[in-house]
């Protein structure tokens, strides 16, 4: 009968023994599906983040690109009318000197002096020495 009270306390301290590694697995279960719960969150919360950041950067983009549009379109605007005025004053200037210009050039154009080339002065001058 000793024996098998012993046996009977063996197989109780076995059972015992067991029901404490079921609950282990069990707790090591939850802890992993906690952890995997937290990485879940974690992503998704930083998903949000980088969502809000994004929308928070586009916005201010837009923004300076409105506030600085009408620089540009006013830049723009002077730079245009800088180049009018120069056109015109070029154009105002070629037609206040084109026909003196052209005079100019017909009157060197038509301008004949006749004379001996230099070379052959020298050469006459060397024979009548």
């Amino acid at each position: 009968m000793a024996t098998n009270k012993h046996a009977a306390q063996n197989s109780q301290g076995i059972q015992t023994l067991l029901e404490a590694e079921k609950d282990a697995a069990k707790i090591v279960q939850q802890s992993r599906q906690y952890r995997l719960q937290r990485l879940k969150d974690a992503r998704l919360e930083a998903s949000r983040e980088i969502d809000e950041y994004r929308q928070a950067k586009e916005a201010e983009f837009r923004s300076f690109e409105a506030s600085h549009a009408g620089v540009t379109s006013n830049a723009q605007t002077a730079v245009d009318k800088e180049t009018s005025v120069k056109l015109r004053g070029i154009t105002d200037a070629y037609e206040a000197n084109k026909d003196m210009v052209v005079k100019k050039l017909l009157d060197r154009v038509l301008l004949i002096k006749p004379e001996l080339h230099r070379n052959l002065k020298r050469a006459g001058g060397a024979e009548s020495q």
